[in-house]
């Protein structure tokens, strides 16, 4: 994402400046929170965590499953992922899922996010085979959750689409919209007396970007500035599609909540007293989150202005005879428009810009050189984990403010955090992500009590270290780690997760609770 000469730049002032040195000024302050937070989370907030099904459950070809996109892709193209790895057991939860909710149960929230495997409840994609073996796993997770007192949040598309259909062209191709509605409809059918809050797609953005516009997820298309329109359209009609139904057939007796999860990034302006920097902050957010909020959160719907005269005049000045990006109708504007019950955002870091009209990695036509924003990171954000994860808490705060801003259905529906953390590459002792969750959850908490932000949950991303998609196993997030050279993928808590859970139980953040050992000489851990 970034160019090479800004990466080489921040790793030089990353080796100069301490971890906590650059913690302090990412969190705007020279002074290192101590104590425990004045405000605390509303009794009425709920607290979670999550994972998706091809990154944690494994059993690949068991219990008549068909084969996802993922399956096929990373056995013919075994060096895809970094580390030559795949997802056929994973953290193995198809056989461990009763040792993962005690798990969760131990965290004490009062909700899972978890996602179905399309092709294990149909594995032709289609609904006239409907895998009843896959039907009563997810039956019996569901029903083990309500039983343990936490509502379950499903994504019915985390990613892993069927194969067949990934041979059709996935979301390139306008009649996939057709079969995930008969996908939909049936999960709907099976299991919406249990579940509640229901997600259609996970971060369209980003499958769409980086699975259809370049290489970096599967399908892995590379159609960039043509394909990768192609599946955000189709995908936002896919989401309209199952709302109305939803709405419509199952609403009225079900009483669920349904939406998408859109992610974002929180642009900062390189320089906030020009004004280049500060309308290609707004342009990179329009073109990366509004291209998906503005249809379904606006008051008029459709694509943000921007976005449209951008792609439109990009495409007339490289000769095609239409725009790139396709048109909705009218119907198709008014079934996107309002077509959520709440908003679920996704954030993991920020990125600085500035206007460009052209950098070395960026492809003609393109996503990016259509948004034309350089993007990198402000060598005063701390990032001791991955190279893209740069920390920044403040932009989280300011993300949710453009948002409550921008749509004003917000102050009516709420907003999920559906997914935020830290990746580092393992170990049980992970600080920094006890640092992550307290200066970002307490961001989280200024947004809602000074700044009226109309925010009703958090969920933790992850319960446990998975694949991570092309990345493999290199890279971990999770609250509880793995140990994938076990046969039985053993499950050890970090010391992240009981800082979460004490976070979770007291609804205040303790920036004591645990402390660095160079900051007591020895670890402390209160009331484990």
């Amino acid at each position: 994402m970034w160019s090479s000469s800004a990466v080489a730049r921040n790793i030089a002032v990353l080796l100069t400046i301490s971890y906590n040195s650059l913690l302090q000024l990412a969190r705007g302050s020279a002074v290192v929170k101590s104590g425990v937070s004045n405000y605390s989370f509303p009794d009425d907030f709920i607290f979670g965590v999550g994972t998706s099904a091809f990154q944690t459950e494994g059993g690949w070809n068991e219990g008549g499953k068909g084969e996802s996109m993922w399956d096929t892709f990373l056995h013919e193209h075994p060096t895809f992922t970094v580390d030559h790895s795949n997802g056929d057991v994973a953290a193995d939860s198809y056989h461990h899922y009763m040792e993962d909710i005690e798990l969760i149960k131990k965290l004490g929230v009062q909700s899972y996010r978890m996602s179905i495997s399309w092709p294990r409840i149909l594995p032709n994609g289609t609904d006239n085979n409907i895998n009843q073996e896959g039907v009563k796993y997810y039956r019996r997770i569901l029903e083990e959750l309500v039983k343990a007192n936490i509502t379950p949040v499903v994504t019915l598309f985390h990613w892993d689409m069927p194969t067949p259909f990934m041979n059709l062209g996935g979301w390139t191709n306008a009649k996939v919209i057709d079969y995930f509605e008969d996908y939909a409809r049936v999960a709907f059918n099976l299991y919406g007396d249990l579940v509640k809050m229901w997600l259609t797609l996970n971060e369209p953005h980003e499958s769409c970007l980086s699975g259809y516009g370049n290489t970096g997820l599967v399908p892995a298309l590379n159609s960039h500035g043509l394909g990768i329109y192609l599946c955000i359209h189709n995908s936002l009609l896919a989401h309209a599609r199952v709302y109305r139904m939803y709405e419509k057939e199952f609403k009225p007796d079900q009483k669920g909540k349904v939406s998408i999860v859109l992610e974002s990034v929180w642009t900062e302006p390189k320089d906030p007293n020009k004004q280049e920097d500060v309308e290609a902050a707004e342009n990179y957010l329009q073109m990366h989150l509004g291209i998906f909020a503005h249809p379904i959160f606006s008051e008029e719907g459709n694509y943000p202005r921007v976005v449209r005269e951008k792609v439109n005049n990009m495409s007339r000045l490289q000769g095609y005879s239409r725009s790139r990006l396709p048109y909705f109708t009218d119907e198709e504007v008014t079934a996107l428009r309002g077509s959520a019950d709440f908003y679920a955002l996704n954030h993991y870091t920020s990125v600085s810009v500035s206007p460009s009209a052209m950098e070395f990695y960026w492809k003609v036509p393109s996503y990016y050189h259509d948004t034309g924003v350089r993007m990198e990171g402000d060598p005063f954000w701390a990032r001791p984990g991955a190279i893209w994860q740069f920390l920044y808490p403040p932009g989280f705060r300011k993300l949710l403010n453009w948002l409550q801003n921008n749509y004003k259905i917000l102050k009516e529906i709420a907003i999920i955090v559906a997914e935020n953390g830290f990746i580092d590459f393992g170990g049980i002792e992970d600080y920094d992500r006890v640092d992550f969750y307290n200066d970002y959850l307490y961001q989280l908490l200024l947004a809602i009590h000074e700044d009226g932000c109309n925010v009703k949950g958090y969920f933790a991303w992850s319960l446990m270290d998975d694949i991570e998609w092309r990345d493999g196993y290199t890279h971990k997030f999770g609250l509880y780690s793995v140990d994938f050279n076990s046969p039985n993928r053993t499950r050890t808590p970090k010391l992240s997760s009981y800082n979460y859970a004490n976070i979770v139980r007291t609804r205040r953040i303790d920036f004591d609770y645990i402390k660095r050992p160079e900051d007591l000489n020895t670890t402390a851990l209160k009331g484990l």
